[in-house]
């Protein structure tokens, strides 16, 4: 994914609703480093160290064809915040989501910030969880949206939300109610006296699960390709 300097930033998204009994995950492991592979045994319950081990070869799969490396000789390093960083490579940003099911990973050039977040849509949030994340404004309006629609847009906001502390690589050490969005033409953006740079879409991605997507690019509005990621070949060492 190459591009000049002035261009608008190309983002990918790759949404996959992975399944597959454990000869699937012994082959998603075969991507993995080492460290990976430990980091998977450690956990407790098999839905978790699934959907690690999704995140991570799909992770991997998309940076293999950007960058030209086979997916298990990638290095991936965290940085001092805890977001991951690819080695040898500053041109690409990207960020990973898991969403009991769902992985969604993000891979861009020309950003200089990137975060994606997915939530189930039938989750259940409490309204002292509303009350924790959302501003006085923006629990105004979901007062008074219908109240089969208000659960879907509590969901959506704290996906925008967390997408956006993902890309600043803050995560909940910033309070998620300073961050407020409003709607403008269907598109979210932040409200008040915000960088302008910021750009924040809602990712079409079926009626179960909401997608989040947050970008920091310098030069106009980012190209944004979404697809189903299709796990058809095996990753070759």
């Amino acid at each position: 994914m190459h591009q000049s300097e002035d261009q608008p930033a190309s983002i990918e998204i790759a949404l996959w609703p992975y399944s597959g009994n454990g000869g699937d995950r012994n082959r998603w492991m075969q991507s993995l480093s080492p460290d990976e592979r430990e980091r998977a045994a450690t956990y407790r319950f098999e839905r978790d160290r699934a959907a690690f081990i999704a995140g991570r070869y799909l992770l991997r799969r998309l940076l293999s064809v950007h960058t030209g490396t086979s997916p298990g000789k990638l290095v991936l390093s965290p940085d001092k915040h805890g977001k991951l960083r690819l080695e040898g490579d500053d041109r690409l940003q990207f960020s990973l989501a898991n969403a009991d099911g769902l992985v969604a990973v993000a891979v861009a050039s020309g950003c200089d910030h990137l975060g994606i977040d997915c939530e189930r849509t039938d989750t259940e949030i409490e309204e002292a969880a509303v009350d924790s994340y959302c501003s006085a404004d923006e629990r105004r309006r979901l007062a008074q949206l219908p109240a089969p629609e208000r659960g879907h847009a509590a969901v959506a906001l704290w996906a925008l939300k967390e997408s956006h502390l993902k890309a600043l690589g803050v995560g909940l050490r910033e309070d998620p109610r300073n961050i407020v969005f409003s709607w403008k033409d269907g598109v979210p953006v932040l409200a008040g006296d915000h960088d302008r740079r910021w750009h924040h879409r809602l990712v079409e991605s079926g009626s179960q699960y909401v997608v989040a997507l947050a970008a920091c690019s310098q030069f106009g509005i980012p190209r944004i390709s979404t697809r189903l990621f299709q796990d058809d070949s095996m990753p070759s060492e």
